[in-house]
């Protein structure tokens, strides 16, 4: 029986009924390494893209789903200890690890994922501090893995980490490039501004919310091994999706490289897919193009959306002064040290305590629910930011998402993990061109219990601009929030002279990033 089913039978809001009824898509669990399930773990959409029909919403990543951060950083550490134990070379019975994920983190992280916020910092809590400092470098896939990539990198303590960015800087060769299948438009880029930390006789683990063939990641792992070869990689991930064919394939490259590739996930299983899928959603897309007179998330054909409130330029947005520490970086764009950690940890409780003053104005109540929102690729400040926020504010809900390129389906239904679509103009001149970005579940639609009375918007300085301002603030400002802006120093590096890696590494065709 396909988890669907069996959530059917115990509950008919799970976030993915509505795709699955409707074009016939099924989630299979094939094991549970810490007792949560894919249907735990995932809800469905349909994606806006002729290539690709569905999208596994995660329930864990704070992507496109507001999520306590506790939750996103608690699921990011354990990933990271099953990386620990991979690295460490531990003991395993019969294939699996001989420590019980399951059975140590599976009651918090069950709880947690029901709505349990004493749980979800039960588990991140349990998860600071596992084991002694352990080095590797650790590279995670831009944009949805940004924080992930962190989380994994701080759940190891010595490790070096690095994220894959859209954004060149100006006399910086890339490392490594990554490239869309069928483009010559460079997309990714890998731009360590430390080569020596880089370059370490270290293990690489390469992060991702999502493995699905895992083509991505044995392509980066070619390129980083044709310039520095590893013995040891680990390809971790929050689900792991791929199908017997594609497991032989991480074999075959293993021995070809002469190294060990080992991964691990909080769940691996497999999405069952009928033959006309891509058509379905095609047609799905289109009939809620058609009732929703050109906006695809103002309707569907089983449930209304209203059009969200346009926004007013003339909006009051109130700027909130984070103190962030000289020097510091806003995130592993260019490279991020344990030494950064700490520095960010230290201080933390100061800046969410300025944040917390500019959420009641010195005068006004306390928000009862609070939104911060990052911003594409900066996810980890952000979360970071929202984690304390929500450790002091123990009488406020505070979630935590950021705002995407994916183009996705809403559909204002509790069966369905994209209720509800903000749409506005690219506001920080990426290298590709202008744009549609988007934040999901952010505005409440049919659902006042959803509204968000305050929303901070999390940006760095580069995309702090008169775009930001007529964009996205507008639109946030029209649904009735307060809504509050706090900037972090964008990290300029000095150019170190990196070299390109060997072949470009292209992205699994139609992968959405």
């Amino acid at each position: 029986m396909s988890v669907n089913d069996a959530w059917d039978d115990a509950r008919n809001d799970w976030a993915g009924t509505w795709v699955a009824r409707r074009l016939d898509v099924a989630l299979r669990d094939l094991d549970r390494p810490v007792g949560a399930g894919l249907a735990e773990l995932l809800g469905l959409a349909v994606r806006r893209n002729p290539r690709r029909a569905h999208l596994l919403v995660s329930t864990v990543l704070g992507k496109h789903v507001p999520t306590d951060p506790r939750l996103v950083r608690g699921a990011g550490l354990l990933l990271g200890e099953l990386v620990r134990v991979a690295l460490s070379g531990a003991e395993r019975v019969h294939g699996r690890p001989e420590t019980d994920h399951a059975e140590l983190f599976g009651g918090p992280l069950t709880e947690a994922l029901k709505g349990r916020t004493d749980a979800a910092a039960a588990l991140r809590d349990r998860l600071e501090a596992t084991g002694p400092p352990l080095p590797a470098v650790v590279i995670g896939y831009a944009e949805t893995a940004t924080a992930l990539g962190h989380c994994v990198a701080d759940a190891l303590g010595g490790a070096y980490y690095l994220h894959s960015t859209r954004r060149p800087v100006p006399g910086m060769p890339p490392y490594g490039a990554f490239e869309e299948e069928h483009s010559h438009a460079t997309s990714h880029l890998l731009l360590p501004a430390d080569l020596d930390l880089m370059d370490a006789d270290l293990p690489v683990v390469l992060v991702d919310d999502e493995i699905s063939t895992g083509t991505t990641v044995l392509n980066t792992i070619r390129a980083l091994h044709a310039v520095r070869p590893r013995r040891h990689y680990v390809v971790a991930s929050l689900v792991d999706m791929r199908r017997p064919a594609d497991r032989a394939a991480t074999d075959a490259l293993a021995a070809a490289l002469g190294a060990r590739i080992e991964t691990v996930a909080l769940a691996i299983g497999e999405v069952v897919l009928p033959d006309d899928v891509l058509g379905a959603a095609a047609r799905l897309v289109a009939a809620a193009h058609d009732a929703g007179a050109g906006d695809p998330s103002a309707a569907t054909p089983s449930a209304a959306t209203p059009s969200e409130p346009s926004g007013s330029p003339g909006g009051r947005v109130r700027r909130v002064e984070l103190g962030w520490p000289t020097g510091l970086p806003d995130g592993g764009r260019h490279g991020f040290t344990p030494h950064d950690r700490a520095r960010l940890d230290a201080a933390l409780p100061a800046m969410a305590e300025r944040l917390s003053a500019a959420l009641t104005g010195g005068a006004a109540p306390m928000p009862t629910r609070v939104l911060v929102l990052g911003f594409e690729e900066l996810m980890y400040a952000p979360l970071r930011l929202a984690e304390a926020l929500a450790d002091r504010l123990e009488a406020t809900e505070v979630r935590y998402s950021t705002t995407t390129r994916s183009p996705v389906l809403a559909v204002d239904d509790p069966g369905y993990a994209i209720r509800t679509r903000l749409a506005f103009p690219a506001h920080d001149d990426p290298a590709d061109g202008p744009g549609e970005r988007y934040a999901y579940n952010v505005a409440a639609g049919t659902d006042p219990g959803r509204r968000f009375d305050a929303i901070l918007l999390v940006v760095d300085d580069r995309a702090d601009t008169a775009e930001l301002a007529d964009g996205l603030l507008a639109r946030l400002t029209g649904l009735g929030a307060a809504v509050l802006l706090a900037v972090v120093p964008a990290g300029r590096p000095v150019p170190a002279g990196a070299r390109r890696v060997g072949d470009p590494v292209r992205v699994e065709e139609g992968e959405e990033r």
